[in-house]
């Protein structure tokens, strides 16, 4: 049970990757405040899942692209919690388009949710983890965030700028005995992925050296990785879960 007694922060936490984060968490021990934008249809199905595991999921709801409201939902958590030994941001959409047709409202949208929302959190989770200086933050990038793509200028601006933010605020609070580290995705296989062409999919695929897509669970086994004390020594650094695609 690596994280037995942990309690942790998992935005986007209903579908895809975020609910593979909340699933694994629970099933090694943790307590999790599941956040996203509206009641989800997980909520009970996770809350099943976290008792047969003998600990419990929270869900919480906020618009993440709101910061006041987010600001106000986030610290009501962290004191029903008492302080969170995770964060992981998570949440995240895409609007994409050819930059020169793109609408600057895509552009806004992309990096209040991606990033913007990221920094509101952190700000407010980190400066309880400097306070009992410990804590491991986990943000989620993209193997586009480090290599651009055609069509997604918004999101891979918001994706590096999360690494870029990441890196700085590791030198920020490592002294403080809090951690901060981003994990970047490839192809793995969620509804926002499973939405794409078919043949862009298997293009895709050819172009992986491990010839498949990625699943949410590989995603949370290296956030696991990073939430747990067996990355004890582990921080400002960008983990790639893609199958080589980015090597």
């Amino acid at each position: 049970m690596l994280l037995e007694n942990k309690k942790a922060l998992v935005t986007g936490s209903s579908r895809g990757i975020g609910r593979g984060i909340v699933e694994k968490f629970l099933s090694e021990g943790a307590e999790v405040w599941g956040l996203c934008s509206k009641p989800s249809a997980a909520k009970a199905d996770l809350e099943k899942f976290a008792q047969e595991h003998g600990t419990k999921f929270h869900e919480i709801c906020a618009d993440v692209g709101n910061a006041d409201e987010l600001s106000e939902v986030v610290k009501a958590a962290l004191a029903e919690a008492g302080g969170f030994d995770v964060l992981v941001n998570n949440a995240g959409i895409t609007r994409d388009g050819l930059s020169f047709r793109m609408k600057k409202e895509d552009w806004d949208d992309v990096l209040r949710i991606n990033l913007t929302s990221a920094f509101v959190i952190c700000q407010i989770i980190s400066n309880d983890m400097i306070r009992k200086r410990t804590g491991s933050i986990i943000n989620m990038a993209s193997i586009v965030g480090l290599h651009g793509g055609a069509g997604q200028v918004n999101y891979a601006a918001s994706k590096g700028g999360l690494v870029a933010y990441s890196k700085s605020l590791a030198k920020e609070v490592g002294s403080r005995g809090v951690r901060v580290n981003v994990i970047a995705p490839g192809f793995i296989e969620t509804d926002m992925t499973n939405a794409v062409n078919e043949e862009i999919r298997k293009g895709w695929v050819e172009g992986i050296p491990l010839k498949r897509a990625g699943k949410p669970e590989d995603v949370a086994n290296t956030a696991l990785y990073l939430a747990s004390d067996l990355s004890s020594y582990v921080t400002a650094q960008v983990i790639g879960v893609d199958g080589g695609m980015g090597a």
